[in-house]
């Protein structure tokens, strides 16, 4: 993850998972795991030397080989950008469908109508699915409060190239399997 991304996840508030976007809570440090890093060995995919998973954060960061590897793929899954920006839609900011409201993240949609409109039984239209390549803008979910909590408790643009059709994304995810043999 990068450092952008591992902040939204740690907000002081609200800590979540960078996966999966679940409430994390304090706990005990996982000692197994820990000793699993420390005895596991592995090899660098840049310049082939074996080291302890435990060490091979710092060797990656000091390494050509490694970075060389990790831009290749970099460059295998980049496009180029977007020359008409106009017709793309806003996938970062979303109104409340029961207030109209503007302006809100996904994450604070969520927490806005959890505050707010927890008991409105009104059928509105998802505006975050409603943004995306597949949504619908005229579906009205029967219960858009249970739909927020199954369905946007991640970002889909962690996940998601929108750019991308199926087949290339499978053929690039082939393609690099094959390579980090």
């Amino acid at each position: 993850f990068c450092t952008p991304c591992l902040q939204q996840c740690l907000k002081p508030k609200k800590p979540v998972c960078g996966v999966c976007r679940s409430s994390l809570s304090p706990g005990s440090r996982a000692l197994d795991l820990e000793k699993q890093i420390e005895t596991t060995e592995t090899t660098c995919h840049g310049c082939s030397k074996k080291m302890y998973l435990s060490k091979m954060r710092s060797h990656a960061a000091s390494c050509s080989k490694y970075q060389n590897y990790i831009m290749e793929g970099v460059k295998a899954v980049t496009k180029e950008p977007l020359h008409n920006t106009r017709n793309f839609p806003n996938r970062f900011t979303f109104p409340c469908p029961y207030c109209s409201e503007k302006n809100f993240d996904q994450e604070g949609l969520v927490e806005h109508c959890k505050a707010l409109h927890s008991m409105d039984a009104k059928q509105v239209v998802c505006p975050i699915c409603a943004s995306m390549p597949w949504g619908d803008p005229n579906y009205r979910s029967a219960n858009f409060m249970e739909h927020l909590q199954r369905r946007h408790r991640f970002s889909y643009d962690t996940f998601v190239d929108y750019d991308a059709d199926e087949d290339d994304m499978m053929a690039q995810v082939l393609m690099r399997s094959l390579r980090d043999k």
